[in-house]
């Protein structure tokens, strides 16, 4: 059987204030990750959005977390569910897959280096285009 069959990710990104750049970006990666057998949940279309108060697509993105075997995040720190999802996968010790290349090191400390780090420390790359 075909191990991406098996795999199951989360992909954290931002819902709110997307720009369209980013939408193209996630649109055309999770294409390549199903189109390949992988069981995807992208939050903007399987996490219910109809939420005033938010903690139920907390808890509904917390469940799927929880049953990922990866995690591929879209980074944009002005994402606050983003960082919230990111908390819940590090506490959730999942493997984090950082998918947006222009991510690069700062000088201090800072989540953008957290994952930089997490995604070397579990050896995982960008999938292809």
């Amino acid at each position: 059987m075909n191990e991406s069959l098996e795999k199951k990710i989360f992909l954290i990104c931002p819902v709110r204030g997307v720009t369209d750049e980013e939408k193209e970006f996630l649109n055309n990666y999770l294409i390549n990750l199903e189109s390949t057998g992988y069981r995807v949940h992208y939050p903007p279309r399987d996490t219910n959005q109809d939420d005033p108060i938010g903690i139920n697509i907390c808890s509904q993105n917390r469940d799927a977390i929880k049953k990922a075997d990866e995690i591929h995040i879209y980074w944009n720190s002005k994402s606050e569910g983003s960082l919230f999802d990111f908390g819940m996968a590090f506490m959730a010790e999942k493997p984090i897959r950082l998918i947006n290349p222009e991510i690069l090191q700062t000088d201090k400390k800072s989540f953008q280096n957290v994952l930089i780090a997490l995604n070397k420390r579990y050896n995982l790359y960008f999938l292809p285009k």
